[in-house]
């Protein structure tokens, strides 16, 4: 399984977004530049993550966004979700389970993707987005060069 550019971009926002906005909201341009990345494509990020509850923002010449919970309370699974849907490996274990395959309710493998969907869950679950800062500010206090997110 492999995540998107989706997935692997708004996590590094959503990290930018927690370690520089703490007082404050932070412009799209700011955090583009500091990941290189896409304005516009950032912007379509941001619209996922406020739609999915875990930013907000500001209108106007002095707007930005900021987190709208805690970083402690926001998971990266939260993040990820919100960013790539269901973490499942197979259509036929995703948590909504509207897929119907011909092999339902004989399939030997089924339980092998879904102990690797739970599996995947469950380390994701279990990293705060504040961990990630902490994490984040511990490779850059003594750092002679800033490492990027």
């Amino acid at each position: 399984m492999k995540l998107s550019t989706k997935g692997r971009y708004g996590l590094q926002a959503m990290v930018d977004l927690a370690v520089y906005s703490k007082d404050k909201h932070i412009s799209l341009k700011s955090i583009a530049e500091r990941l290189c990345m896409s304005e516009n494509y950032l912007e379509q990020l941001m619209a996922l993550l406020k739609k999915n509850g875990l930013v907000s923002s500001v209108r106007g010449a002095q707007g930005g966004y900021f987190l709208a919970k805690d970083a402690n309370d926001i998971t990266i699974g939260d993040i990820l979700r919100a960013l790539e849907g269901s973490l499942a490996p197979t259509d036929c274990t995703c948590e909504d389970n509207t897929y119907h395959c011909s092999l339902d309710g004989k399939c030997v493998t089924r339980s092998v993707w879904e102990k690797i969907r739970d599996s995947i869950n469950k380390v994701v679950d279990n990293i705060s987005l504040k961990q990630l800062m902490d994490d984040y500010e511990k490779l850059n206090e003594n750092a002679s060069h800033i490492y990027y997110i």
